[in-house]
């Protein structure tokens, strides 16, 4: 039976150089200890905090996770990459260098008879229409094409000091389960099911909190991945189910728990 690993979110790139080089190589360490009994790695969005491939250079750093993405894909592993909001400007770099799969979109996979949907699950479910927006201009051609035209010491400055602007404005509510009516992903779960019952699972990323929890058809199961800057959770699917692990907690107390969600 196959076993498939999922993680999001790691933000490579803040909230500074040092910090992001330790969490990069302990990424790192991670994938070396999975890497022989795994048969695919998802990584499912927000792997940089920023990422936009001009079309002569890519941004500077990211070696070892880059190397070692190549390095599963070498060996004959494939490799799943479901862009996310913060890098939704990866182009072919991923395919043409390091053999990775790019998703732009939620897909429905299935193993082993599981139905399973994964995506990064920025823009899904309802309201939020003012981001929509953003993401459907940001995504469009001439927007790219626009940005391509900045130098990057700029371009990527500026991407840089909006997106810590962004993230002192949302760390607070990443925290915080809202419930079932309020959680977007969740509900756009629930919607989806009325569509696919079949689902099993649906697995995102983007909403950095780990959640594991049962839906309305009290059978199907909603999991977020949560984040490799507080929680360092990952989803594993073998024995024909899915599980929500943590690699090491950052937090003081060191008793956080997953069933809080359920």
């Amino acid at each position: 039976m196959s076993r498939i690993l999922f993680l999001s979110d790691f933000h490579l790139g803040i909230p500074d150089e040092v910090s992001s080089r330790i969490r990069e190589k302990k990424i790192c360490n991670f994938l070396d200890q999975e890497f022989e009994h795994t048969d695919e790695l998802f990584l499912v969005g927000d792997i940089f905090d920023f990422w936009f491939e001009y079309k002569k250079t890519i941004p500077k750093g990211f070696n070892r996770i880059l190397g070692k993405i190549a390095h599963w894909t070498d060996s004959g592993k494939k490799v799943h990459l479901f862009t996310g909001n913060h890098d939704m400007w990866i182009f072919d770099f991923f395919t043409k260098e390091l053999g990775v799969i790019i998703y732009r979109q939620p897909k429905i996979f299935e193993w082993d008879g599981l139905k399973v949907l994964v995506g990064h699950g920025d823009g899904l479910g309802p309201g939020d229409y003012k981001y929509k927006f953003l993401k459907n201009f940001f995504d469009s051609k001439i927007c790219q094409w626009l940005f391509g035209w900045i130098h990057p010491n700029f371009g990527i400055a500026l991407a840089q000091f909006v997106s810590r602007r962004s993230r002192i404005k949302t760390a607070q509510k990443e925290d915080t389960y809202f419930g079932e009516s309020k959680e977007w992903l969740e509900v756009y779960c629930n919607d989806e099911l009325s569509k696919h019952p079949s689902i099993d699972y649906f697995i995102f990323g983007h909403r950095h909190l780990p959640i594991y929890k049962f839906l309305r058809n009290k059978k199907s199961l909603y999991i977020n991945l949560g984040d490799w800057l507080n929680y360092f959770t990952y989803a594993v699917l073998e024995n024909n189910k899915v599980s929500l692990l943590q690699y090491e907690s950052s937090k003081k107390d060191n008793d956080f728990s997953y069933t809080d969600f359920i």
